[in-house]
């Protein structure tokens, strides 16, 4: 193993690993006869730290557009002095491989991940793969899929710096490597993309089903979710800045008062925009403003880079959200003397430094819900 190869040593946390899919369901491909293919199905990995569990309620984390749990094999060949009878050596070949983990186990360039610190600090760590997408088999019925070019990637997360598409974008210091086609780290980050669904909606929906079958069988838990996917924690339970069809979701909501029905091309929910004074137009309810009923008790972070492209427009779904009557706390990094960080935070050079001050919120939380929790048994009959 050279040198060059000291990327890919291990980093992982040590654990017990197992896997399960849940969701789907069965349709007919056959036209004389029966012929039935599963769809719809998603796969979920679970981590047990080695050391035992320590802390109450597991994490749950949810990949963003076009990236996965994200497993890559790193291949390379070993030699190894094998002592023969006559007490010579000889020397032996072996193939040999490193499985590593992008995203929220480790980093491209073979740094600790959130996940891996999260295990490290006796969490239970599910990551899965969306629905149509990596090891969630991808069923035609459900749709074509599109790819994220490198350039894209280049400009709005690893080398934004370069680019100035927004105001922020300037501040972006943390990724590791220069962020462009032929880095090592770029290309490792890349290579581990892929092609998700291109119809949104369709994809909210598959993860709302998917997702809430997760839940039913893990229990309570804390849900972290990245970039597009964010808004699914809202749909299983029960982000984006632009009009969606309920507010900052493709998928209906439970909305009290409840939304009526309305035909595809129309928005149910009654909405206004407003001009900020960053240039962006943002839209909220009309009042009085219907309440988001399956999220007014459930505690929600949201967390913006510096340099992030989210650092123009994440007021606007924190707005939308205490609009609707939910509970919401805003990091933004710099406010927490964390600077630098763009859309990938948790690949990126600070990436610990950052989860450190998440978990604190995290650890904040669950004490707090366990102590209303034991308030309600206490007042029971």
């Amino acid at each position: 193993m050279s040198s060059t190869d000291n990327q890919f040593a291990p980093t992982e946390a040590p654990s017990h690993r197992s896997y399960f899919h849940v969701g789907g369901h069965y349709r007919n491909v056959g036209d004389a006869e029966s012929q039935h293919v599963i769809t719809g199905q998603m796969y979920v990995e679970k981590s047990t730290p080695f050391d035992g569990v320590k802390r109450p309620w597991p994490l749950v984390f949810i990949h963003g557009a076009s990236q996965t749990g994200t497993v890559s094999r790193i291949s390379f060949s070993l030699l190894v002095a094998q002592s023969t009878v006559d007490g010579t050596r000889r020397w032996l070949e072996l193939d040999a491989y490193i499985e590593k983990y992008l995203n929220f186990l480790n980093t491209p360039d073979g740094r600790k991940g959130w996940a891996s610190w999260l295990l490290d600090q006796g969490y239970i760590i599910y990551i899965i793969d969306q629905t149509c997408r990596g090891r969630s088999a991808h069923d035609l019925s459900n749709g074509p899929t599109i790819t994220y070019p490198a350039e894209l990637a280049e400009k709005r997360w690893t080398a934004c710096r370069d680019y100035n598409l927004w105001l922020e974008a300037a501040r972006h210091t943390q990724w590791p490597g220069s962020g462009h086609m032929g880095d090592a780290i770029f290309d490792a980050y890349y290579a581990s993309t892929v092609p998700s669904l291109a119809d949104h909606a369709a994809e909210q929906f598959l993860m709302r089903s998917s997702g809430a079958c997760l839940l039913d069988r893990i229990g309570p838990a804390i849900l972290i979710t990245h970039s597009y996917m964010a808004g699914y924690g809202r749909t299983t339970t029960l982000r984006a800045w632009n009009v969606k069809r309920f507010g900052i979701t493709d998928v209906a909501l439970a909305y009290d008062p409840p939304i009526s029905r309305a035909p595809d091309d129309e928005r149910p929910l009654q909405t206004q925009s407003y001009q900020a004074p960053n240039g962006r137009t943002y839209t909220l309810q009309q009042e009085p403003a219907r309440r988001l009923a399956n999220l007014h008790n459930i505690p929600v972070l949201v967390d913006t880079g510096e340099a992030s492209s989210h650092a123009s427009y994440d007021d606007f779904t924190v707005q939308f959200l205490r609009q609707a009557g939910v509970s919401v706390e805003h990091f933004k990094l710099a406010e927490k003397g964390i600077y630098g960080n763009g859309h990938l935070q948790f690949l990126e050079t600070n990436n610990l430094e950052i989860i450190e001050l998440l978990e604190e919120w995290i650890a904040k939380i669950v004490s707090l819900s366990t102590i209303r929790s034991l308030a309600q048994t206490a007042r029971s009959p």
